[in-house]
């Protein structure tokens, strides 16, 4: 029998997958890329009797591959935050699938395992942006506020390493960046035994500054816009950026489009106060996401005019 574990390569990703290794160690086939490489399933060659574990991607868009693993026979488990469509009944799939804007693929393990690993599930929330459930998660760990602030910083930088056009554009390969992280049960330990977390706070100042320093295309009191140049530093901060503003400014939605060759790559975040809107905004153009926060991997040029006019549709106030 042979085991499959398919993640996305962002902090939610990672560390919902290192929650559930801890507390059930398996010798897996790694499946995992950019954070928007979520057609993972394609990869998986699973036969009958194996055992596949799918963390934070959409089923939506993985669904014929998942239908083609459970003809095959092989046992998937499920655990996501993203719009599913509809979800299969069939005895070898388990669903742990829930849409709430406040909940994260890490936190749907921990609720799994009952909090057994819970400073992991803490920094899974921290760097998807859900910075008050990741702040209730960790009630019960009594740390001080200044160690809090350390495991939002990491799972800051986790999230960060993910966005890329291609595995080239990070810092760390996603996969590479799960081994590193694999040894330790302490988050904390992690920091002081490798170099990573200081490598990638370095890396995430410097492009955040220059994101910061841009001009917005489009703003308003409930909605701005911004278009991101062509460049590796601008594909690795473009979801961090839109995280940055969310925080910055909770009554706004942010759009940050990042130019590419063929057009545009979209992250869109709904306003923190209004936690909707966004999936549905890019479902529209054939991408998705949570209704607090989703993407699009190609938006042409031909259409960026249609999309800010949605966008200023769907986020209305102002």
């Amino acid at each position: 029998m042979a085991c499959y574990d398919v993640f996305n390569g962002d902090a939610d990703g990672i560390c919902a997958l290192h929650q559930l290794r801890l507390a059930h160690p398996a010798a897996s086939t790694l499946i995992t890329g950019v954070k928007r490489d979520i057609t993972l399933l394609d990869r998986v060659v699973a036969k009958a009797e194996d055992e596949v574990t799918v963390l934070d991607i959409a089923l939506d868009k993985n669904r014929a591959a998942l239908d083609a693993l459970l003809a095959r026979g092989a046992r998937v488990g499920y655990f996501d935050h993203h719009y599913p469509g509809v979800i299969p009944e069939h005895p070898n799939f388990t669903a742990h699938i829930d849409r709430a804007p406040d909940v994260c693929t890490s936190l749907l393990v921990d609720r799994f395992l009952q909090g057994k690993h819970r400073p992991w599930a803490v920094v899974g929330a921290f760097g998807d942006n859900l910075r008050e459930a990741a702040a209730r998660a960790a009630a019960p760990l009594n740390l001080d506020p200044a160690r809090l602030d350390i495991l939002r910083e990491l799972g800051e930088c986790l999230n960060y390493n993910a966005y890329g056009e291609t595995v080239a554009d990070l810092h760390y390969p996603p996969d590479e960046l799960y081994r590193l992280v694999r040894p330790y049960a302490d988050p904390f330990a992690f920091i002081a035994g490798e170099d990573v977390f200081e490598r990638l706070r370095q890396g995430y100042a410097d492009d955040l500054a220059q994101a910061r320093a841009l001009h917005p295309e489009m703003a308003t009191d409930s909605r701005a816009l911004y278009i991101l140049p062509d460049a590796p530093w601008s594909r690795r901060v473009s979801g961090s950026f839109g995280n940055d503003l969310a925080q910055a400014w909770p009554q706004r939605a942010h759009a940050i489009l990042t130019r590419r060759t063929d057009g545009y790559t979209v992250s869109v975040r709904a306003a923190l106060a209004a936690p909707e809107g966004a999936d549905e905004l890019c479902l529209r153009f054939g991408g998705g996401g949570r209704k607090i926060a989703a993407g699009i991997n190609l938006l042409p040029p031909d259409r960026l005019d249609e999309f800010a006019a949605q966008f200023r549709a769907v986020f209305t106030r102002g």
